[in-house]
């Protein structure tokens, strides 16, 4: 049997389209959700979107329609980008689905029930865009809320609140005790120097002047409030109620705990307080780890519309391929730092990595091979010095990148690829294929020497193609097109680890190049129009 891998990122608020930096996350997430199929493993991998709330029924007034018309607008353009990035999700949860509204009314009420969940009044300040509510504690600058930067209002009105204090102490020691629950380390240190110790007060998780939401099963005047309605969704997904008997919900049996929340460093904090608070108090298994990642930057600056600097995914998959964005989205952000896009930066990775290092090594192996082998692939023949060398660089890289996928370091991973492909490249320079070619005496020598030049050539281009399936995965499925469909049966992740894979006298199958260099110069005009 194989071992359960589920994975599941933050649910998409439904009141705008997303922009490229919102859309790293499911890149990011898929990245890893197809590296752990490739590896074996029975992945479950959740998204969706988050419908409720007074944002969108704002936003459905001013458009003068309902807010289960808007939220259906906006899912649909989130799903359509989803489906042009590739994202290989097994479940797309909607808050507004039926099934998850009728688990929310009875998850509150047994958190009630459980004495987790009070009835009260809540009175401070609060942030619309970001539905939260502030502690004096919490905000850097009065009025301004410490995640948007938007302008906070005074808030008082009745709410029941849950029992986030009582916790206070268990969650402390939950997170000392289990190292690899909040990851990175430094956001670790970030929840707990700035929102544990200060010490936990409760939290509003109903609204009595919102009406679009889950109505509160025991009290009508209240709807459930984002925390419990929008957190829920990774169990309610794999068919959790608490009136049901989990033992014979089929999802829920066999995936649950979640074993990798992948969330924004901006939203860590309601998933490393909230969530484990809440799964306490129905008396779950907390999941077993929570990874915020960093921030896609535009010129060092978050992207938000009222800046200017929002860049669309759509456009960017449109001009430049869906593999040509998942590249750049994987490849420059690090696993603990923000990273940053510009056009300038994009065309030049692409250009570098794609055009240059990995299609032009493609072409090049395959146009020889057929040249001097008429499109076979050669068997190889004995070993010389650079032959050695290739090798164990192929195999070094390939565990290198597994080691960094299990730790989902996927930039990292990305750069033991591009080495590789770096040093076939130089190996193509030290064995010079096309002097060995050049064989008008039908030397058997020089023959046998430069069937083991292509063999290698193509076996570490099949062994790259391996490791990017997860990353960019039509452009593998292209080059393993290329290598004919013998050795697409052959593309197993067990075959990276031992130079020698690849399957001698199949015919490899000439195709255009993948990627063509881009013109700078021509693009940025096209784009700034100058």
């Amino acid at each position: 049997m194989k071992q359960k891998f589920y994975i599941a990122t933050a649910i998409v608020y439904s009141s705008k389209k997303p922009h490229i930096g919102n859309d790293y996350e499911l890149v990011y997430a898929d990245a890893i959700a197809r590296f752990k199929r490739l590896s074996g493993y029975d992945v479950f991998f959740l998204t969706g979107t988050d419908e409720h709330g007074p944002k969108i029924e704002e936003i459905a007034e001013q458009a003068g329609i309902t807010p289960q018309e808007s939220a259906d607008k906006i899912t649909g353009m989130i799903r359509n980008t989803y489906d042009k990035l590739k994202i290989s999700y097994d479940k797309f949860i909607r808050t507004t689905d039926d099934y998850h509204e009728q688990a929310v009314t009875k998850i509150f009420t047994k958190l009630y029930e459980n004495g987790d969940i009070y009835k009260g009044f809540y009175e401070g300040v609060y942030c619309v865009p970001c539905e939260s509510f502030y502690t004096p504690s919490q905000i850097e600058q009065s009025g301004i809320c410490p995640d948007c930067g938007g302008k906070l209002i005074e808030l008082r009105e009745e709410a029941y609140l849950l029992k986030l204090s009582k916790y206070q102490n268990k969650l402390a020691q939950y997170i000392e005790e289990n190292e690899d629950f909040l990851s990175p380390v430094h956001r670790k240190r970030e929840i707990v120097n700035n929102f544990i110790k200060p010490g936990l007060q409760d939290l509003c998780v109903s609204r009595s002047t919102v009406k679009w939401g889950v109505p509160v099963e025991f009290d009508p005047d209240h709807v459930v409030y984002v925390w419990i309605d929008a957190l829920t969704n990774y169990i309610t997904a794999l068919g959790y109620n608490p009136e049901k008997d989990m033992a014979q919900e089929e999802l829920y049996s066999k995936y649950a705990p979640c074993d990798l929340h992948v969330i924004g460093k901006d939203i860590m904090r309601f998933h490393s307080i909230y969530m484990p608070v809440i799964w306490w108090g129905l008396g779950l298994e907390q999941p077993k780890q929570i990874l915020g990642h960093p921030w896609l930057l535009t010129n060092d600056e978050k992207m938000s519309k009222s800046k200017g600097n929002v860049v669309y995914t759509d456009d960017l998959i449109d001009r430049f391929g869906v593999d040509a964005v998942r590249y750049y989205l994987l490849s420059v952000i690090p696993f603990d730092k923000d990273g940053s896009f510009t056009y300038e930066n994009f065309v030049k990775k692409y250009n570098s990595d794609l055009a240059n290092t990995l299609s032009n090594l493609v072409n090049r192996t395959i146009v020889m091979t057929e040249k001097y082998f008429g499109g076979v692939i050669p068997a190889p023949n004995g070993e010389q010095s650079p032959d050695d060398d290739l090798k164990k660089i192929a195999v070094a890289k390939a565990g290198n990148y597994a080691a960094f996928m299990n730790e989902y370091k996927v930039s990292d991973a990305i750069a033991q690829i591009v080495e590789l492909l770096h040093r076939t490249n130089k190996y193509i320079d030290e064995t010079e294929p096309w002097v060995l070619g050049n064989n008008p005496d039908n030397d058997k020598t020089k023959t046998e020497r430069l069937a083991t030049v292509l063999y290698n050539l193509l076996e570490a281009i099949r062994i790259s193609a391996v490791m990017l399936i997860p990353i960019i995965p039509e452009t593998s499925e292209k080059i393993f097109e290329q290598l004919g469909n013998e050795n697409k049966a052959n593309a197993l992740f067990e075959s990276i680890f031992e130079f020698g894979g690849l399957k001698s006298g199949g015919n490899i199958n000439k195709i255009a190049p993948i990627y063509i260099r881009l013109d700078e110069k021509q693009v940025l005009k096209e784009i700034y129009g100058e």
